[in-house]
């Protein structure tokens, strides 16, 4: 998966927006103002960090040891950085999904109206 296939996958999804809050080269995906994914835009290989369990965090670094590290910039034991090049498509969107998820289940009540309102 590449750089603009992961963008269109996270901006498809429901109430999330784009962003470059810590300058050019890092685009931001939030979901109601809640970041869920960093894309460094200039790095090779690709990378993108994503939230996660704290137990399936190590159990990744494990099992995909040098692609998928500690997140970088990041809470280590919240976030993971994986490299697009050396992953499977289907674990990049199943671990997107989970990031995601996990920043809609901390989302105000009020916020998740908002989300479920949307179309």
């Amino acid at each position: 998966m590449n750089i603009e296939e992961f963008r269109n996958y996270c901006i498809a999804k429901k109430g999330v927006t784009e962003d470059l809050p810590f300058g050019p080269d890092t685009l931001v995906f939030k979901v109601m103002g809640k970041m869920f994914a960093l894309c460094a835009l200039e790095r090779l290989p690709p990378q993108v960090n994503l939230k996660c369990d704290p137990e399936r965090a190590i159990e990744l670094r494990e099992e995909h040891d040098g692609f998928i590290i500690p997140g970088y910039h990041m809470s280590k034991t919240h976030w993971n950085t994986l490299y697009l090049d050396n992953l499977p498509p289907k674990l990049i969107t199943e671990l997107t999904n989970r990031s995601y998820d996990l920043i809609v289940a901390k989302l105000t009540k009020k916020a998740k109206a908002e989300l479920d309102a949307l179309s």
